[in-house]
């Protein structure tokens, strides 16, 4: 597959905008501006740029507790995005969502999820829907390494490929479900082993390599697109910070040469070398974007920073509930 200069751009800029988001976001959280938790994507974002860069507008994606990167990826809204996680009611859900139940429809960004697994049933049935309607629209859901061990994601899984429907699994493979090697939880060394077990095919890519990622994603969408039913991509990759938050909190459970030697295969820096050393940017092209892209952040934190609370009064409005009998 031919890469253009074009798509080298668009996935450094991608990288870049969900790499100061998140650094941005995670100083807030450590000086207590930011209300529950917060689970960085810092490391990871070649997957989200390389998967989002191959979607057209009206694919969608469903995502996880760790979703900022999906929803910047996608071409979020960064100060809707910023006051959202800060609780604030200009945020994409009025400051009811925050970080683990984010989401931007017009964007077909289906949601955060703070549950482990069940973005995936979620992203299989837009996927139903997609083939229901006739249309070519193509549903990918991203999740961890964790939640392939979940009976929903099994259960989405097997529908998807029993039904042949639009979807693409993306497994970003971490290596950690919290504090747990996935070594601990499973007995196979590759996750995409599993997709055999549904009848689907499955590809292991760098998931630090933005564009090895968008070339295993536009095959898989392609194969969707035309007919051919799901596929399982597994991005080996790494989260740098803590299970939540950037701290270390209560115990050490990953070494210092672990975290600094997947460091040394940073995403950013990776195509940025390889973007120099073709001439596809100069160095002060690319010192003009990290400019543009940490403008853009700070604005993001002032419109958070300034944002009102939600009104007591509005406390029950877009909250849903399944009335009883006797309601």
């Amino acid at each position: 597959m031919e890469i253009t200069n074009e798509v080298l751009k668009d996935l450094h800029y991608r990288m870049i905008r969900i790499r100061f988001f998140e650094e941005a976001a995670g100083k807030l959280f450590e000086n207590s501006e930011m209300p529950g938790f917060l689970h960085l994507y810092v490391g990871e974002e070649a997957v989200a740029a390389g998967v989002c860069a191959a979607l057209r507008p009206d694919d969608q994606i469903g995502s996880t507790h760790r979703g900022h990167g999906h929803l910047v990826g996608k071409g979020g809204d960064l100060p809707k995005m910023m006051a959202e996680l800060m609780g604030k009611a200009d945020g994409y859900c009025n400051g009811k969502g925050g970080s683990m139940h984010i989401c931007d429809l017009d964007l077909n960004m289906l949601g955060a999820n703070g549950i482990v697994g069940a973005g995936a049933p979620i992203a299989v049935g837009a996927a139903f829907a997609n083939k229901y309607r006739g249309n070519d629209t193509v549903a990918v859901v991203f999740f961890g390494d964790g939640a392939v061990n979940i009976g929903a994601f099994h259960e989405a899984a097997n529908m998807a490929a029993a039904l042949q429907l639009p979807a693409v699994f993306v497994c970003e493979n971490n290596e950690y479900g919290e504090y747990t090697p996935r070594s601990k939880t499973m007995a196979i060394d590759d996750v995409v082993d599993r997709a055999a077990g549904y009848g689907m095919p499955g590809v292991i890519v760098d998931g630090m390599d933005s564009v090895a990622v968008y070339e295993a994603t536009t095959q898989a969408v392609a194969r969707a697109r035309a007919g051919h039913g799901p596929s399982f991509i597994e991005c080996k990759t790494y989260r740098y910070y803590n299970h939540h938050g950037v701290q270390i909190m209560g115990f050490k459970y990953r070494t210092d040469e672990e975290v600094d030697m997947w460091k040394t295969r940073d995403c950013i820096e990776g195509i940025e070398r390889d973007m120099l050393a073709q001439g596809v940017m100069t160095q002060d092209e690319i010192d003009t974007i990290r400019a543009k892209v940490q403008a853009d952040v700070d604005e993001a934190v002032e419109f958070g920073r300034n944002s009102p609370f939600p009104d007591v009064d509005t406390l029950m409005d877009d909250v849903y509930t399944v009335a009883g009998a006797n309601s």
